[in-house]
């Protein structure tokens, strides 16, 4: 049975029901809380189904990659994001250089620290 989420236009709490589809639209909708009929039924999130080749182009786009090699926190973030819409486990290693460019250190900083780094082709 779908859940519908809805706010109460007087108490102004958020509260969801169970209807099925034949009542949905018929059946009266009141506030679990004040039992106030003045409701409004809120939108859920909207997802937009994207191919992978579509995600991973907007992530290459040359206009994000301007300038990270100076701005530690905006690489992770983006290395982040690619690993994310990858969908796989990117492994220790790349869980660490992410954790140091949060942290703010600097790529050169990292290959100095970490020189075995992707010696085994995992990055």
């Amino acid at each position: 049975m779908p859940v519908y989420p809805y706010t109460c236009q007087d108490c102004k709490k958020g509260f969801a029901v169970f209807l099925n589809y034949e009542e949905y639209g018929k059946k009266l909708v009141q506030c679990k809380y004040c039992g106030s009929e003045h409701v409004q039924r809120r939108l859920g999130r909207v997802r937009f189904a994207r191919s992978e080749g579509s995600r991973m182009a907007s992530l290459a786009d040359p206009s994000r990659l301007a300038g990270l090699e100076d701005d530690p926190k905006a690489m992770a973030k983006l290395m982040r994001q690619v690993g994310d819409e990858t969908g796989e486990d990117m492994g220790e290693e790349f869980g660490e250089v992410v954790g140091r460019l949060e942290a703010g250190q600097s790529p050169h900083q990292i290959e100095k620290d970490l020189p075995d780094l992707g010696a085994d082709g995992d990055l």
